[in-house]
């Protein structure tokens, strides 16, 4: 009874992951082209350049090369800049004061932000690079130290095969038009609201 049982529960999984199987298979038929995408990473929750991050260490697995500008953190090394900033394939400019409620200073910012994707559209013109990441860009556009009309524009003219990954809590609408792929981090707990400081290896 129990093997008969068995085996008709397997007949039934084994039926099942054929036709998913198949769902997949003819999902990845229809997926033929192949250049460079566009990728943002918002939300409120914890996690978004550790993603982009983790994305661009896959790309350096590949002996592909990186570039990195860090927009508004620039007052404490973060232990990103510290892993990847001697490695040979990585570019990695921060370029930030700090953020912006430290500085309480607009036109320090916005001068640092310019600076920024100065070095950014450098980047974006250079098919050198196969992957880039803009982490907390989103907020220069928030707080409108950078047109982010002119910014799409050097980023849909960068080079076919290039990739693109844009960090930051809130997305310009004008930005998720052109985007390729939108994932969201939603916060359920954060630690900070239990009285637990902000340590490094965790927030920075």
């Amino acid at each position: 009874m129990t093997d008969k049982t068995d085996s008709s529960a397997e007949e039934k999984h084994r039926q099942k992951m054929a036709r998913k199987k198949q769902v997949v298979d003819e999902r990845i038929a229809k997926a033929t082209e192949e250049r460079g995408v566009l990728i943002l990473l918002k939300g409120n929750g914890k996690g978004k350049s550790s993603s982009a991050f983790g994305t661009m260490a896959r790309a350096l697995g590949h002996g592909q090369k990186a570039g990195v500008v860090q927009f508004i953190k620039g007052r404490k090394a973060t232990g990103e800049y510290l892993f990847f900033k001697d490695h040979p394939n990585v570019d990695f400019h921060v370029m930030g004061h700090g953020f912006t409620w430290e500085t309480q200073d607009r036109e320090q910012d916005i001068a640092a932000a310019k600076q920024a994707w100065g070095i950014a559209r450098q980047m974006l013109q250079d098919e050198s690079y196969s992957i880039l990441l803009f982490d907390e860009l989103s907020y220069m556009f928030k707080y409108e130290y950078l047109d982010v009309d002119e910014c799409i524009k050097d980023i849909v003219a960068r080079p076919r095969d290039q990739h693109v990954i844009i960090t930051g809590r809130t997305m310009h609408t004008a930005l998720q038009k052109i985007a390729d792929t939108i994932s969201e981090v939603q916060d359920i707990e954060h630690a900070f609201r239990k009285g637990v400081k902000a340590q490094a290896g965790i927030e920075w």
